[in-house]
């Protein structure tokens, strides 16, 4: 999968394939679950160790202001959150300017003409993240 960034026994960390805001990712758990109680214990420790990667990955790599995980659930219906890093000003990715039409509100999640190629993001993560926990 080429927008893969990282995998955990749990779950996954994914580039967003339309990019809200640059750097957006799928944060996926594994398995059939359809609500989030329906996730075993194990899970809840990982999830800790897992956006304590994708905050620190996002912050080194683009240098959020915010972050923002959205669980909606609603086309895919297994656990997943939509992790969109936020940003008070564009910010600069490979010579490109890239704004966050929505701030300082909530994402716009339908602007995602012009921004960032996924597979190229997920690439620049996925060599940022850290290897002692994937």
């Amino acid at each position: 999968m080429r927008t893969l960034v990282a995998d955990y026994r749990h779950w996954s960390v994914q580039a967003r394939p339309r990019q809200v805001t640059l750097g957006a990712m799928v944060l996926l758990s594994h398995g059939p679950a359809h609500s989030f109680s329906e996730l075993p214990p194990e899970a809840f420790v990982e999830l800790s160790h897992v956006v304590g990667d994708i905050e620190a990955t996002a912050a080194a790599t683009f240098g959020y202001a915010k972050i923002n995980y959205l669980m909606l659930m609603m086309v895919d219906p297994h656990v997943h959150f939509h992790v969109l890093p936020r940003y008070d000003a564009p910010v600069e990715f490979e010579g490109v300017a890239y704004p966050d039409p929505g701030w300082p509100g909530q994402p716009d999640l339908g602007a995602s003409a012009g921004l960032a190629d996924a597979v190229r993001v997920a690439s620049v993560l996925k060599a940022a993240w850290p290897k002692s926990r994937v």
